[in-house]
């Protein structure tokens, strides 16, 4: 008997080889790196939606028996809403996240997802619900989707209502159904194969919903290869791909890319040593003048919104690091500020921030479009700070420039001119430029999620997770003035 669950039925969506490999080959999965703030976001608005019809009773997570012993219970019992409503139908299992019960086995569906937009998947994870509970004797009247309104603006408490768009899934849900059988009289035999089964490498394997096993089923790949190309769409990759064009070799052979996307290619094969425009290089160098700050903020972006005037997802700063120095050869100095934990840090961020950086001072970042954006967003949020802060904005350079437009590229950047392939490729054997000698943050995404937890913390834990923050972000803005030294060195 096929025995399936939600996530598993859209793992199979996804790739049939998946749900395979997970019950025949567990081994082989190699468990990619997942953002702590998203599982957090996720869990925060799934909270949430359970009281978006008012009194609930919840199904406690556990063993699948009690979960269906229990829904049963409370169906039994009148409950009108109930969460984490769970089903079993010849050895389908499914917890439906808001189940609004009108007696007589009649029931509405509504799904939660902490996302901004209704993906596909969304909408066959709710089709193969509805599948479980029709066939389990329930009529389900109505299917909807609930998911996070990006145009809400919290003043006040929070609204429930507005900060919800619910979305009516019924007729699509219904359409799918056929579909929905289809996949599982397919997977009742595709899962008793006992050899592993043959699936051509395909889009399905780069989804944001990484699966884990695409090292072993892309063992086979020449390294590198076109699947490591930086820049072009993984559309074209694929179409590449089919074509036999798979190698670097392959693909200086057939000329297919760009110049600028050859450059990869070339110094990959031929180890060439680093490509320097130092016309190019001394001309943006040109445009920076003392005294020279160099800014990194840290921000995170909670689904719900935490702060007056903040909507779902918005990029809230909450710690910034500034390396600066007055002239040619001054002294390095470093200044930081990391706001309070539980508290609106917006509006501590933008004094602080205008304290440390004078009016007119040259401000470089590494991609400034997210500072400027925040900058912005703080300008617009305080009047009285608003021309102070849109100098600094105005006066900002972008470090990245001449990585992205390839003034400076090494074979190690491997296409990328993120920081975080410039600067090992830079210093390759430089410990106080390596984030995995950072303990605890070594990542933005690892510290939005310490700056949201910390909150919580013990006072003793807290502190250590300031210092963590605090090293974390200093790392960035001291990379960035090693890669500048490196960029004057280069040019004499």
């Amino acid at each position: 008997m096929l025995c399936l669950s939600r996530s598993q039925y859209c793992s199979a969506v996804q790739c049939p080889k998946m749900l395979w490999m997970k019950k025949h080959m567990p081994e082989q999965f190699e468990d990619s790196y997942a953002s702590p703030a998203i599982r957090d976001r996720g869990t925060d608005v799934g909270r949430l939606a359970m009281g978006l019809f008012g009194e609930y009773a919840e199904v406690p997570f556990g063993d699948c028996g009690e979960m269906i012993g229990k829904t049963a219970e409370l169906l039994e019992n009148g409950t009108h809403v109930i969460a984490e409503a769970s089903f079993s139908f010849d050895g389908l299992f499914c917890s439906v996240d808001l189940l609004i019960n009108h007696g007589h086995r009649h029931v509405e569906m509504v799904g939660v997802k902490s996302s901004a937009k209704i993906s596909e998947f969304c909408q066959h994870d709710v089709a193969y619900q509805y599948y479980v509970l029709t066939r389990s004797g329930f009529t389900v009247e109505s299917v909807r989707l609930a998911h996070v309104n990006s145009g809400y603006v919290r003043h006040g408490d929070l609204d429930l209502q507005r900060l919800f768009s619910l979305e009516d899934m019924t007729d699509q849900t219904r359409r799918r159904q056929p579909e929905v059988e289809k996949r599982i009289r397919f997977l009742t035999e595709y899962m008793t194969q006992t050899s592993e089964p043959e699936q051509p490498i395909s889009e399905g394997c780069f989804s944001p919903y990484d699966c884990g096993f695409f090292g072993y089923c892309g063992r086979d790949l020449p390294k590198p290869n076109i699947f490591d190309v930086r820049g072009i769409q993984l559309r074209a990759k694929m179409e590449y791909y089919k074509k036999g064009i798979i190698s670097f070799e392959d693909i200086e052979r057939s000329r297919i890319l760009k110049p600028d996307r050859m450059l990869q290619i070339a110094c990959e094969l031929h180890n060439r040593p680093p490509l320097i425009d130092r016309s190019a290089v001394r001309s943006f160098l040109g445009r920076l003048s003392f005294p020279l700050y160099f800014l990194d903020f840290e921000s995170f972006q909670p689904a719900v919104p935490l702060y007056e005037n903040c909507s779902p997802y918005d990029q809230i700063v909450f710690q910034y690091s500034l390396h600066c120095m007055e002239s040619e050869r001054g002294e390095l100095k470093h200044r930081e500020y990391l706001a309070q934990p539980g508290e609106d840090p917006r509006r501590s961020v933008a004094e602080r921030l205008c304290r440390d950086i004078p009016l007119n001072a040259c401000t470089l970042v590494y991609n400034m479009s997210f500072e400027k954006g925040r900058i912005r967003e703080l300008a617009g949020l305080y009047p009285g700070l608003s021309n102070h802060l849109m100098n600094v904005h105005d006066h900002i350079v972008d470090l990245m420039v001449p990585f992205q437009k390839r003034q400076y590229y090494a074979r190690a950047m491997q296409g990328s001119h993120s920081i975080k392939h410039v600067l090992p490729a830079l210093f390759p054997d430089d410990p106080e430029l390596d984030y995995n000698n950072l303990e605890g943050v070594h990542n933005g995404e690892e510290a939005a999620a310490a700056f949201g937890k910390m909150k919580d913390l013990e006072p003793e834990e807290m502190e250590k997770c300031r210092q963590d923050l605090l090293k974390y972000c200093r790392l960035d803005t001291l990379a960035m003035v090693r890669i500048w030294e490196k960029l004057r060195e280069a040019v004499g």
